[in-house]
C-alpha cells in the first residue's frame, strides 16, 4: 500500500478543520498581544530549526533521517496543540493563532530552510529537491483546505461548528491509522533505529520544550501563555512532515518519513506528561 493516498486526505482533513476552528480575529491577535505572539513564532520559525539541526548533528543521523528531523521542525504547529493548551490550562486563543500563524509562513519559509539542508546533507547522497513542487504541494495541500474552511467558518458558522465537531474526533484514530499502516510496512527498519531515533526525537522536544520556557521568561510571559508557548514548539504537525517525504513531487521516499513517526509518538507521551505534571502543579498551588 502506497501511504501517500492515506496521508494526503488525513493532512487535508486536519488543514480544513483548522480552518474551520479560525475567525478573522484570530489573525488579529499579532496586533494586540504582539509579545506572547512573536515569542511563539520566533520558537517555532527560528529556533525549532536550529535546534534539530543541532541535535541531528549531535546524533551524526545519515542523510535521510536527518532530512526527515528538519523536516519536523519546519513542520507548523500541529492542530492538536490548541486541544493539549486547553487541558494545560494555557491560553487556547493564543494557541489557535500561532498554529494559524506558523501554518501560513511555513508555507514559504519551509521550502527555504529545506532547500539549504538538502544541498547541505542531502544532495552528496545524490537528493535534491524540488523547491518549486514543495512550494506548489504546500499551498494545494494546506492553504486550500485551511482557506475553504475559514470561508465556511466566516459564512456558514453553524454548519462549521458541526463539521468541526465531527473532524476534530476523527484526526487522531486516522493519525494512529496512519501510524499504524506506515509501522506495518517499515517495522523492521523502525524497530532497527528505534533506540537511536527515539532518544534522538525525545532530546528535540524537550529542547523545544526549554526553548519555549526560556522565551517566555525573556518576554516576562504569563503562566498561561508559557504553557501555551512551550506545547506550540514543542508539538509540530507530523502528517505534514511525513507527506513531504512521502510526496512523489518531492523527496517520495518514505524512510525519510520514519523521523516523524516516531516523533509523533514520543510528541504525545511527552506532552501528556507535561499536562498531568502541569495540572497537578494548578491543583496544589
Amino acid at each position: 500500500m502506497n501511504t501517500i493516498f492515506i496521508v494526503l486526505p488525513i493532512l487535508t482533513l486536519l488543514m480544513f478543520d483548522l480552518g474551520l476552528a479560525l475567525k478573522p480575529h484570530d489573525f488579529r491577535l499579532f496586533v494586540e498581544r504582539p509579545t506572547s505572539i512573536l515569542a511563539g513564532l520566533l520558537g517555532q520559525i527560528i529556533f525549532l530549526p536550529l535546534i534539530a539541526w543541532c541535535v541531528g548533528n549531535l546524533f551524526h543521523l545519515p542523510p535521510l533521517f536527518f532530512l526527515g528531523i528538519m523536516l519536523i521542525a519546519c513542520s507548523p504547529g500541529g492542530s492538536s496543540s490548541n486541544v493539549f493548551s486547553m487541558l494545560a490550562g494555557g491560553d487556547v486563543a493564543l494557541s489557535v493563532s500561532l498554529t494559524a500563524f506558523s501554518s501560513v509562513i511555513t508555507l514559504f519559509t519551509s521550502p527555504a530552510i529545506m532547500d539549504f539542508v538538502t544541498r547541505a546533507v542531502g544532495e552528496g547522497s545524490g537528493f535534491h529537491l524540488p523547491v518549486g513542487n514543495l512550494l506548489v504541494q504546500n499551498l494545494v495541500l494546506m492553504a486550500v483546505p485551511i482557506i475553504l474552511g475559514l470561508c465556511l467558518s466566516v459564512y456558514k458558522e453553524p454548519l462549521a461548528k458541526r463539521l468541526h465537531g465531527i473532524l476534530k474526533r476523527l484526526a487522531f484514530p486516522c493519525l494512529i491509522f496512519l501510524a499504524t499502516v506506515f509501522f506495518l510496512q517499515h517495522r523492521a527498519t523502525i524497530i532497527r533505529e528505534f533506540p537511536n531515533l527515539g532518544i534522538c526525537m525525545t532530546l528535540l522536544i524537550l529542547t523545544s520544550m526549554g526553548c519555549g520556557v526560556l522565551l517566555s521568561w525573556v518576554m516576562h510571559l504569563t503562566g498561561r501563555e508559557k504553557r501555551t508557548i512551550v506545547i506550540e514548539i514543542g508539538m509540530q504537525n507530523a502528517a505534514q512532515a511525513i507527506t513531504v517525504a512521502c510526496s512523489p513531487f518531492v523527496f517520495n521516499n518514505e524512510i525519510i518519513a520514519i523521523p516523524a513517526i516516531i516523533y509523533a509518538l514520543m510528541m504525545n507521551v511527552i506532552l501528556l506528561i507535561y499536562v498531568y505534571v502541569v495540572k497537578r502543579k494548578v491543583v496544589t498551588t
